[in-house]
C-alpha cells in the first residue's frame, strides 16, 4: 500500500500521502488512496466496525493534488464525515505546508496573500483574476499566510523554503497564488516558469509542495489533535 496510515481509530483515518497518488478517481485502473483504505478496512483493520460483507465507509473530506504529498484525513462513519467536513469549512482544521519557492522575499519575510481565482473548468486550471472584472464574480476568495524558513542559492539563483497556512481551500490555491506572486513552486509543470523547472530539475523532480501538518478536532472525544508528515518533499 502506497498510502502511509499515521493514526487510525473507529472514526477516522489519517494518512500520508505519497506525491503522485490521488486521493480519489474514477479510473478503474488507477489506484488511488480511497481504494486503498478501503481494501485495508476489507482485509481485518483492527478498528473496522462495518458489517461482514458490507463495503468499508471511507469518507473524503479534503484533497490534495495528485502532485502534492502530505496529510489527509478520512472519515470512517457519516457522523465524523459531517464534523471533519465542517471544521474544513469554519476553518477549525489547520492546515500548514511546507513549499520550496522560486526568489528569495527581501524583508518581506512574512506576508498574505489574498486573491480572486478562477476556476476554468475545460482546462482544469485556474488563475488569478482582477476584482470587478467578469470572471471574478464567477471566481472565489482565496487567503493564504506566508512565512520564509530559509533562504538558499544554487548556481547563483536563489529559492525559498516556506511554511505556508491555508485560510481557503480553492482549485490549485498555493500554486497559483504563489506563481502569481512571482515566486512559482519549484517542479511546478502547469504554473512553473522556466527558472523554476531548472532549479527542480537540479535539486530534484517533483512538486515541492507538502500538506506538512495538520490539526484537527476528534469528532467523537473533542481532542485537538495535530499530525505532521513523515517527509517533506
Amino acid at each position: 500500500m502506497k498510502t502511509q496510515i499515521l493514526y487510525e481509530d473507529n472514526d477516522i483515518i489519517v494518512c500520508y500521502k505519497p506525491a503522485g497518488i490521488a486521493v480519489q478517481t474514477a479510473g478503474i485502473a488507477q489506484q488511488d488512496m480511497v481504494s486503498e483504505l478501503k481494501n485495508h478496512l476489507a482485509g481485518g483493520s483492527a478498528h473496522n466496525k462495518q458489517a461482514a460483507g458490507k463495503e468499508p465507509y471511507v469518507a473524503v473530506v479534503h484533497r490534495l493534488d495528485q502532485p502534492v504529498s502530505g496529510v489527509l484525513v478520512f472519515a470512517k462513519n457519516k457522523t465524523a464525515a459531517a464534523s471533519l467536513s465542517a471544521q474544513v469549512q469554519d476553518g477549525r482544521a489547520e492546515k500548514i505546508y511546507r513549499a520550496m519557492v522560486c526568489g528569495t522575499f527581501e524583508d518581506n519575510k512574512e506576508g498574505v496573500l489574498e486573491n480572486i481565482i478562477y476556476k476554468d473548468v475545460k482546462s482544469n486550471t485556474s488563475k488569478v483574476v482582477p476584482p470587478g472584472s467578469k470572471e471574478a464574480g464567477l471566481g472565489k476568495k482565496a487567503k493564504l499566510a506566508y512565512k520564509v524558513l530559509q533562504e538558499l542559492s544554487l548556481e547563483g539563483q536563489g529559492y525559498s523554503e516556506l511554511e505556508i497556512k491555508l485560510y481557503t481551500g480553492r482549485h490549485h490555491q498555493i500554486r497559483v497564488q504563489l506563481s502569481y506572486a512571482g515566486h512559482p513552486i519549484l517542479g511546478d509543470t502547469k504554473y512553473g516558469s522556466e527558472v523554476s523547472k531548472e532549479l527542480s530539475a537540479q535539486i530534484g523532480r517533483g512538486l515541492k509542495l507538502c500538506a506538512y501538518r495538520l490539526t484537527l478536532i476528534h469528532p467523537r472525544t473533542g481532542e485537538k489533535m495535530t499530525f505532521t508528515a513523515p517527509q517533506v518533499f
